[in-house]
């Protein structure tokens, strides 16, 4: 199984990722194993959402489609406001 994962940063920013072990990697970044990483500097995190894919692509294809959301859609994801994030996914006229 992989997870795609979302956490809250100590600056209130959310970074979104992709595991196998989200246990680990929740440690991994809490404790700062891994200096490039963007919550390195951002410390402590808060895991504040998580879903389940049975192949890696699709996981993979699910954290780049997240990360381009704004805040505000990333934020009813993880509240699971489905309608606001409905909304939030309709285009605007022009």
């Amino acid at each position: 199984m992989y997870f795609v994962y979302i956490l809250q940063c100590s600056d209130n920013s959310y970074y979104t990722g992709v595991t196998r072990n989200v246990e680990k990697r929740v440690y991994e970044h809490q404790e700062g194993l891994i200096k490039s990483s963007y919550t390195h500097s951002r410390r402590s995190v808060k895991l504040v959402y998580t879903e389940g894919s049975s192949k890696s692509l699709d996981a993979i294809e699910r954290e780049k489609q997240i990360k381009g959301w704004s805040r505000k859609k990333k934020e009813a994801l993880i509240s699971g406001n489905f309608s606001n994030l409905e909304k939030l996914s309709k285009r605007k006229k022009k």
